[in-house]
């Protein structure tokens, strides 16, 4: 088999989960190949170069073999390259660290840990004053 479906590729190249995910974010533009979306029926071939965008990184894989069964985690280096410029990952890192400072609309309230984290890093707690003495009289 030297083609595939796009879509049965990336779900047999375990990129997503299930083979309806991979389609949906197809038909949502976030698959390209050589800068352009593609449907979920383009057929693939080995040494093809596919885009996936995961926010906020844009992974890139080179397709080495064409499948459209799932095969075992371990088989996948068989199954693809990873092309992914460094920079993507340095910009995962970046979201990764400071990811609680900014909160996606929509994501609702931070947990504990995420609230006493933001507190922590965007000022001094009351605690921090304790070394202070404060009477009522001087006030």
């Amino acid at each position: 088999m030297n083609e595939a479906r796009v879509d049965k590729w990336l779900w047999a190249a375990r990129i997503f989960k299930t083979r309806s995910i991979a389609v949906d974010a197809i038909k949502n533009g976030r698959v390209t190949m050589n800068g352009m979306n593609v449907k979920p029926s383009r057929m693939v071939k080995e040494g093809e170069v596919i885009s996936v965008r995961k926010p906020p990184v844009t992974y890139s894989f080179k397709i080495l073999k064409t499948i459209e069964q799932r095969v075992g985690a371990k088989l996948i280096p068989e199954i693809y390259e990873n092309v992914t410029p460094a920079d993507q990952y340095e910009l995962l890192e970046m979201n990764r660290i400071s990811g609680f400072v900014d909160r996606a609309r929509g994501t609702g309230r931070p947990t504990k840990k995420e609230r006493r984290a933001l507190d922590e890093f965007i000022g001094p707690s009351m605690d921090d004053f304790d070394d202070f003495d404060f009477d009522s009289d001087d006030i």
